[in-house]
């Protein structure tokens, strides 16, 4: 006679009549199964702004120039029958630029009214002018989640 578990069905005891028999137990072996999912859980917002900066700052540069002095000499003078019209040109550090008339006579002949006389002067200033520059950055804010942003 053999005494059952009724849990797990494994005999406790052997018969009597046949001590010497072996037990065979069977187990009930279990198994468990794992089920992956996911879902979206806010943790958190961010909020970005950008903010623009404005800051004085000094700036130094050498300016060159040119200055133009023109003189007016009067001339008056009659150019020959056939002689040339005078060119421009330089005398020293001036242009010299002859200024031509034709003035009606009985016949027509050039004369030399006036001359220009150009001098250019170079010259350099420093200067220092305080101009504005601006700059951003970006501002993140972390902010909580609200519990109504919590989507599955």
């Amino acid at each position: 006679m053999s005494v059952i578990d009724d849990d797990s069905g494994v005999p406790l005891l052997a018969d009597a009549e046949h001590p010497n028999d072996k037990i065979i137990e069977t187990l009930n072996l279990l198994e468990e199964v794992l089920t992956v999912g996911k879902r979206k859980v806010e943790t958190g917002r961010v909020q970005i702004s950008l903010l623009t900066e404005t800051e004085q700052r000094q700036v130094s540069e050498t300016l060159r120039s040119r200055h133009v002095d023109v003189q007016r000499m009067a001339v008056g003078r009659q150019l020959a029958a056939g002689e040339a019209i005078p060119q421009s040109r330089i005398e020293d550090d001036v242009l010299v630029v002859p200024v031509i008339e034709e003035v009606l006579v009985l016949e027509k002949r050039l004369v030399v009214t006036e001359e220009l006389r150009i001098r250019i002067k170079h010259g350099e200033e420093q200067v220092q002018h305080t101009v504005p520059l601006r700059r951003q950055r970006a501002v993140v804010d972390h902010l909580r989640p609200t519990s109504d942003d919590v989507s599955a």
